[in-house]
């Protein structure tokens, strides 16, 4: 009786034709597909798979989960690798990679797979959340470990087994999209002096397309969360979805950045996150106006160190447990609206207010109405300077 693996499938190149590969050596394959909000393809995937040769192929999803459990948790740390990248595709494998640990129990599955290469991220990710959560079951890494070295000889196994592929040899970029953002490598984009070609971009028009004229949105957030946009209340998938939209429209949100993998090397890697950048923007500018400056500058320091969990792959960990908790504590007073102006790739902050705010009108002003008492500033100074006198 053929052993039951199941692989994480996206309906890519990559894991299409692992189904095949992996058949090919014994295994019954279940494949798993985890709606993060990659799109409305879901359908077409799940039936490739099973043209393929996929035992079954289930589909769960997982974007409520996603954007409340993992990327609203990523923007309340104001965690940003690198200090660019918001983290979506390292933030959506934890989440799937627990959905595949818990479908693989329910069906007595003796393997795991995924269809990640032997110098990305993804493979660390996956791979260390299925040693946390089910470490007695084997996993299989079939692009690390079989014999199609390029892209190209993958397309040639494609064509060579009848499996339906969209990538070309012409088109080579290599694709990962869910709701909190899209990731665009491979293909051209590896030359870090070539300039990102029209036909790379996914959800985020060119600059030079963008409207000419600017707009507004307003994002109420309760206790670090976005509930609100323009004032109506908003569940959190179709607030990011809208955010999307109205912010690819504008050009907001691509990254084109040289990232320092996990594994050791640099790579080119381009991001495409309209929502999250707007988000990002807003949030910030609401803790400016209600944490105190000593909260504000550790949250900062410790928005690396949570980035670097998270792309690390280190998500079901004590460290990260504790980030959290410290994290939710600051956001308490992060309740409040604001106002950003989108226009030609920019987020600009034009309003901010809360109930919650620290800001003292009557401290700040230059005006009439102040109440700042100077004559402390001499003395303040005094002290200030002392350890440093000769």
């Amino acid at each position: 009786m053929a052993k039951k693996i199941v692989l994480a499938y996206s309906g890519g190149l990559d894991t299409s034709v692992a189904i095949k590969w992996l058949m090919e050596r014994g295994f019954e394959v279940i494949c798993y597909m985890g709606d993060v909000g990659q799109g409305a393809d879901t359908e077409t995937s799940r039936a490739r798979a099973l043209e393929i040769g996929a035992k079954e192929c289930m589909v769960e999803d997982l974007k409520k989960s996603f954007i409340e459990g993992y990327a609203f948790r990523a923007l309340k740390a104001g965690a940003l690798y690198q200090g660019k990248y918001n983290l979506a595709t390292a933030l959506s494998r934890p989440i799937i990679a627990e959905g595949m640990v818990n479908f693989a129990k329910k069906i007595n599955a003796g393997a795991l797979a995924h269809g990640c290469t032997g110098k990305g991220n993804d493979q660390v990710r996956f791979e260390s959340t299925f040693a946390i959560m089910a470490p007695g079951l084997e996993v299989m890494a079939p692009v690390r470990e079989w014999e199609l070295k390029t892209r190209e000889d993958e397309i040639d196994y494609a064509q060579k087994h009848a499996i339906p592929i969209e990538q070309t040899k012409e088109k080579l970029y290599s694709i990962d999209r869910n709701a909190w953002g899209v990731s665009v490598e491979g293909g051209s984009l590896e030359d870090p002096q070539s300039e990102p070609s029209p036909d790379s971009f996914v959800i985020v028009s060119p600059v030079e397309d963008a409207p000419q004229k600017s707009e507004s949105v307003t994002v109420t957030f309760k206790k670090g969360v976005p509930v609100c946009l323009n004032g109506k209340k908003t569940s959190s998938v179709k607030l990011v979805e809208t955010l999307n939209e109205v912010g690819g429209k504008h050009g907001i949100g691509r990254v084109d950045m040289i990232e320092d993998r996990l594994v050791g090397i640099k790579s080119r890697e381009v991001y495409e996150a309209p929502a999250s950048s707007i988000l990002y923007a807003a949030h910030t500018a609401l803790e400016e106006l209600v944490l105190d400056r000593d909260t504000r500058k550790l949250k900062e320091s410790l928005a690396a160190r949570y980035a670097e969990l998270v792309y690390n792959g280190l998500w079901f960990t004590p460290l990260k447990e504790a980030l959290d908790a410290f994290v939710d504590k600051t956001q308490e007073p992060v309740s409040g609206e604001v106002k950003v102006k989108l226009h030609k790739g920019k987020v600009t902050v034009c309003s901010r207010k809360s109930k919650a705010s620290r800001y003292k009108m009557k401290l700040a002003t230059y005006g009439k109405a102040d109440e700042f008492d100077q004559s402390l500033a001499k003395g303040f100074i005094d002290l200030w300077v002392l350890p440093f006198k000769k």
